[in-house]
């Protein structure tokens, strides 16, 4: 088994290298006769791809996805969907002078001590530019899902400086370069991560993703709960070190009392006086917003010399040239929106199928 597959009745199979002519998904046990056409998918790709603003790569990529199968008459035919999407602005040569020295933080030595061969270029498998295919995926989850469901993240930290939770605006998270939902702490994140990047060096993020609408009964104890497969899936990420469901490690610090979700009935409906579980209690959704959150650690690709060694074991310094994030927590929060949207797409055709 090559791991390159998550899911279960929701089936994503992703492919390609970061300096391959192309990479892509095959999205496997997508109902029938769901309307889908690439301009579904195209507006998810495009808040990932990279080169939009002077905080993330300027590796130039359209990233326009083309549907290769599965589709028919602009509806989805019940057969296994392929997504393409070609990589037009590699510059390979950038890595030359990496090819026989690991960068310390990346999949490197680990490709290598696994493998006993490894694609240099960009990180080949191991690249961030391999999310780009679960953004394309998760657009078709959304069609499973509905409209009924939403899925919305936000930046919530950029390194160490948090936003004010109070000025929340999911409106103002399009509005800037950060997705950030506090316009009052963007000039400050902006002033921050250039000199960041001045100084030739990197930070990491902390993402908060938040589904609405989602409907109760989603997951199954101990083996198939919905926050432990929605933890594995934001932790497949690219330099995701950490995820929480709801308070998190936060909870760690609460009083029973504090850390309870009140039931109350009002109006003959069940409501709840809080949502520290973050909607899924025992594995199962609640019907409350699942909200989770991860954190990105500091890209490991610097201009800042950093010790290292050779293939033949010889230590050295590295630095590692081309086109990197200072933060590639920014780009990484569509990605979370997919991942969820995969996930929860997955559980609600396991859920029919269990329960009907």
């Amino acid at each position: 088994m090559s791991y390159n597959t998550f899911g279960q009745l929701f089936r994503v199979t992703t492919w390609g290298e970061s300096h391959g002519p192309a990479i892509g998904c095959v999205v496997d046990g997508c109902p029938p006769r769901l309307a889908l056409t690439e301009a579904d998918i195209q507006p998810f790709l495009d808040k990932r791809k990279p080169g939009q603003s002077a905080f993330t790569t300027q590796r130039k990529e359209p990233d326009q996805v083309r549907i290769l199968s599965g589709v028919f008459e602009g509806q989805t035919t019940g057969t296994p969907i392929s997504l393409m999407i070609e990589n037009t602005d590699q510059r390979s040569r950038d890595y030359g002078d990496i090819a026989r020295t690991y960068r310390p933080g990346h999949a490197d030595l680990t490709y290598d001590l696994k493998y006993g061969i490894r694609d240099y270029r960009g990180g080949g498998r191991s690249s961030a530019r391999e999310t780009a295919c679960r953004v394309a995926a998760g657009a078709v989850a959304r069609k499973i899902l509905g409209d009924g469901v939403r899925i919305r993240a936000a930046l919530v930290q950029l390194g160490p400086h948090d936003i004010d939770r109070t000025r929340w605006d999911w409106e103002e998270v399009n509005r800037n370069p950060f997705f950030c939902p506090d316009a009052g702490v963007v000039a400050e994140w902006e002033e921050y991560l250039a000199g960041i990047r001045k100084a030739g060096s990197s930070i990491g993020a902390v993402i908060e993703v938040v589904a609405e609408g989602v409907p109760a009964g989603l997951g199954a104890p101990v083996y198939g709960k919905l926050d432990s497969d929605l933890a594995a899936a934001l932790m497949s990420i690219n330099a995701v070190k950490g995820v929480e469901i709801g308070d998190g490690f936060a909870s760690a610090s609460l009083t029973g009392q504090e850390n309870a979700d009140p039931l109350y009935m009002r109006d003959g409906k069940l409501t709840f006086g809080a949502n520290h579980a973050g909607g899924i209690l025992g594995g199962i959704s609640s019907g409350q917003p699942i909200v989770a959150r991860f954190a990105v650690k500091p890209t490991s690709s610097m201009l800042t010399p950093v010790p290292s060694i050779t293939t033949d074991g010889k230590e050295t310094e590295v630095i590692t040239k081309g086109r990197h994030d200072p933060c590639v927590g920014i780009r990484a929060v569509p990605v979370g929106e997919a991942m969820m949207a995969c996930v929860l797409a997955d559980h609600l055709m396991r859920h029919r199928a269990q329960v009907g």
